[in-house]
Order: C-alpha cells, then structure tokens, then sequence
C-alpha cells in the first residue's frame, strides 16, 4: 500500500519579462558554483594561489557542458535522430540531458588546458575537487525533479515518485523510483567518503580525485539498473552500467598502483604561488 508520494513540480520555467529562468539550468549553475568554491578552499589548502579554480572552471566548465551533451546524444540518439526525432533538439540542453560520463572527460579535457596554463599538475586540481564534484552532481540532480526526468520504474515505497509529461503536463499513472534522488543522497554520501578519507590519509597524485570516481560509479550501477528512461543497450543492460563498471575499475587500477606521495607543503606553495600556511593537519574542506 502507497503510504505517502513525492510530487513533482508541474514546471520548470519561470519568466522575467521575456526572459524564460530555467530550473534545471539554475541547479546546474548552483552545482558548479558549490564545486568550485569547495575546490579553491582546498587548493588554498594546498598552497596554491587565490583564484586558481576560477581559471580552471572558466576552461573546464564549458567543455564539461559540451563532453556531458555529446555522450547523451551518444548513448540516447531516439530523441533527436531517430523515427519522429527532432535533431535542432539535440541544442536544447536546458530540457534536460548532460551525462556525467561526457561531463567528467570534457570537463578534465578543459581542466587539464587551464592547469598547463597555470604550471599545476592536473593531479592537483582533481584531488582538489575530489569531494566537491559528488556534490556539485548533487545539486544537479535537483534540475531532474524539475524536468520530471531520471526517474526509475513503477514502485509502492511511500516516497514513491509523481511525474509529469512535460509536453502535455498531465500526470503520468503510478508513482516511480526517484533515482535522481537516489543519486543525489548517494554523492553526498562520496563527498563526505572521501573529504573524511582525505583528511586522515592526505591522499595526493590523484588519488582523492580516483577515490571519489570509484565511490560514484559504484552507487551508480545499482542505480543505472531502476531507471527505465529509453538508452542504447548491449545485451540488454544500458551502455551506461557498462561504462560505470569500466571507469571503476580504472580509477580502483589507478588508486591502487599510484604510489603515495610525502607531503611537502612548504615546498608546494612555493611552486604553485601560494602560501603554505593553512596547509597543516589534513585536506582543508
């Protein structure tokens, strides 16, 4: 028996004048701007000048937003190029549709431009990110409640989802698993994994930022397999869990086989042009 059901908002856009305000862009939004604030703390943490993830988000940031929108187009064309697709949809990446996937190798593509520019190794900035990014994805999920998006199968658990066809905003039988929720809970559940990790083994060389990948896709697989929105398959199971077991095991071979490496503060803040006083005692936030 139903118990209770979590609704669903009947819209996602507000307008100011002729100006249409998004929701799924304003959590997305928000969700960079919590990452990038968690990764400056950390790399101020670390001796690395003011501003430095101001100028790696300014590269990472819209190459993340072009590598999320192509590996959807990938691994879910039937929108947009299949029988009664429309391909101009394949722009409008405000109705929904960044993948993670896409996001994280754009994203460490324009990361590892904006870092060459700065003279910091990449490993750096990622292990600054570590626990930000699980909760900037966070955030963003937030955008999928509004888009009634990225939810799972029918179900009778009393936070049983309500949703919303969008196109013609009437409500669709039965209540769903709200996987993005699911998701949601899980990455702060990696942030706070890997903030405490950090802080009690000061991991460096990437090591934090694999730690973080590792716990993500983990949580993803179990969650991959409730949703039911259409996306190209192999063998039945979605590209997406596949390519989850992948990347786990590549971070877990990275994590394991990177050797760790004695911290040098003093020497670190010299390099990268910072101040090595609040590097004591651990990772910052």
């Amino acid at each position: 028996m139903v118990l209770a059901a979590v609704p669903s908002p009947v819209t996602s856009v507000w307008h100011l004048g002729p100006l249409p305000v998004r929701a799924y862009a304003l959590c997305i939004l928000a969700g960079i701007a919590v990452a990038t604030l968690i990764m400056e703390r950390r790399l101020r943490a670390r001796g690395v000048a003011a501003g430095t993830s101001l100028d790696i988000a300014v590269w990472a940031v819209p190459f993340g937003i072009l590598g999320a929108r192509i590996y959807h187009l990938i691994s879910s064309p039937q929108d947009y190029f299949g029988a009664g697709g429309d391909p101009l949809r394949a722009l409008a990446i405000w109705e929904g549709g960044l993948s993670i996937w896409g996001g994280l190798a754009g994203g460490a593509l324009g990361a590892w431009i904006a870092v060459r520019r700065r003279g910091l190794p990449l490993s750096v900035a990622a292990d600054a990110l570590a626990p930000g990014l699980p909760v900037g994805q966070a955030i963003g999920r937030l955008g999928n409640w509004f888009n009634n998006e990225v939810y799972g199968r029918l179900t009778t658990v009393p936070w049983g989802l309500e949703v919303h066809d969008m196109r013609t905003g009437q409500l669709l039988p039965g209540l769903y698993h709200p996987t993005f929720a699911y998701e949601a809970l899980w990455n702060l559940g990696v942030a706070l994994l890997v903030w405490g990790a950090d802080h009690r083994f000061a991991f460096r060389r990437g090591r934090a930022f694999a730690l973080a990948v590792m716990g993500y896709t983990a949580g993803r697989v179990w969650i991959e397999t409730l949703r039911i929105d259409e996306a190209t398959t192999f063998f039945g199971v979605r590209l997406n869990v596949f390519t989850a077991v992948l990347v786990f095991l590549g971070a877990t071979l990275y994590f394991l086989t990177t050797r760790p490496e004695a911290r040098q503060p003093d020497r670190a803040a010299a390099q990268y042009g910072g101040s090595a006083a609040g590097d004591g005692g651990g990772s910052g936030g």
